[in-house]
């Protein structure tokens, strides 16, 4: 293994685990906002302005961060910028009024909004070198790792008889460490930029392919509708609770197994992209088709299926999605392209959510034909994909 693909690998795995203790402190507090802001006196429709807000500022900013790191190439200080907001979390043990807790909860948002565009251009450099699949899918499958232990601490301090002040104080720890390890990547690896460079091309070239290519704006519309007709966890654990199909107690576990069928999956996905290409962009569709008809049935066995498929569509979206922008922009653009791709995702994400939502209290059979149409025309623009590439 050469000097270039071993710093890239090291590199990957550094902000893998960055991600691991982030996801462990982050996925920890949002298992428990909830509650814990009902606790300090707010209503449920400031439970619900407060998260819909900070989703909302978390994808958004993502366009105005990315564009930022591409003009200034200040990808370094923007990803530290972002994950320095995760302090916000433990804070949330001094918060004495709801109005505090808001304030810090979004600010966690917005630094996830920050540092995501940056740090996913700086992965996409090294993960040249070891195949743009597996360098994410390797990011990925650590990350998973904090996404299952997170949300089990708070459930954990309260059977030792503990409140949320001890647990939010527990987060000190994941969320320092979280800053230690992103500054040891940053002193192991200051330039991943080099990892992937212009080397042979003109400064002319590179001008006239700095621009975001039209397959680009083609894949940003797959990801739209695709992402559209995906169920939230929430909206499925609804059906889950209110059809009493899964026990209270079960539900977190469904989900922790979706969190590991996550990160086996995007282990798989990643090497196939890496073989066959933006051709294996095609199960993501195909896997989401038939999650509604199993999610939201009145069959145990069946909304566990759902739960797998679910976990492995997420593991996709968290992969290959990701691995694709990197193949379809220029280096030049990069940050920028990763900020388009994550606004267009949230945006997706809420408007499909809220719709599937709605269409839920009407009638399933509406919403499982919503699903099916949204992924049924991702199709033709998935074909279309192929043909542009």
């Amino acid at each position: 293994m050469d000097n270039q693909k071993r710093t890239a690998y090291h590199f990957i795995v550094l902000l893998g685990i960055v991600s691991l203790f982030g996801d462990i402190t982050y996925e920890a507090a949002r298992s428990v906002t909830g509650p814990y802001l009902a606790v300090l006196g707010a209503s449920a429709g400031i439970v619900g302005l407060v998260a819909g807000l900070g989703e909302f500022l978390g994808y958004a900013l993502r366009l105005v961060s990315g564009y930022f790191a591409d003009r200034t190439k200040a990808y370094w200080p923007l990803t530290i910028i972002g994950y320095g907001l995760i302090l916000s979390i433990p804070l949330l043990a001094f918060a004495g009024y709801w109005h505090l807790a808001a304030v810090l909860i979004i600010l966690e948002r917005v630094g996830k909004a920050i540092r995501t565009p940056a740090r996913d251009a700086m992965l996409s450099h090294a993960t040249k070198q070891v195949g743009r699949g597996w360098g994410f899918a390797l990011h990925e499958a650590v990350d998973q790792i904090g996404a299952i232990i997170g949300p089990l601490i708070f459930p954990a301090v309260f059977i030792l008889k503990g409140g949320y002040r001890e647990g939010f104080t527990i987060l000190w720890i994941p969320a320092f460490l979280t800053l230690f390890i992103l500054i040891v990547a940053r002193i192991k690896v200051p330039s991943p930029e080099r990892l992937e460079t212009s080397e042979g091309r003109t400064e002319q070239d590179i001008k006239e392919k700095s621009r975001l290519p039209k397959v680009f704006w083609s894949y940003a519309l797959f990801i739209f509708l695709s992402v559209a007709g995906f169920a939230n966890f929430q909206l499925i654990s609804y059906h889950f609770k209110v059809q009493s199909i899964v026990s209270d107690i079960q539900i977190p576990i469904f989900y922790a197994i979706a969190m590991g069928v996550d990160a086996l999956v995007a282990l798989i996905i990643g090497k196939t992209y890496d073989k066959i290409g933006l051709k294996s962009l095609i199960t993501i569709p195909l896997l989401t088709l038939p999650i509604p008809f199993f999610a939201f049935s009145h069959s145990y066995s069946l909304v566990l299926i759902s739960v797998v498929l679910w976990g492995a569509v997420m593991g996709i979206h968290e992969t290959i999605m990701r691995a694709a922008i990197a193949d379809l922009t220029p280096l030049e653009r990069r940050g920028f392209a990763y900020g388009i791709f994550n606004t267009v995702y949230g945006a997706a994400w809420f408007l499909g959510s809220t719709l599937m939502g709605l269409l839920y209290d009407i009638s399933i059979n509406y919403l499982i034909l919503f699903v099916v149409l949204m992924e049924v025309i991702s199709v033709p623009i998935f074909l279309l994909i192929k043909r542009k590439e």
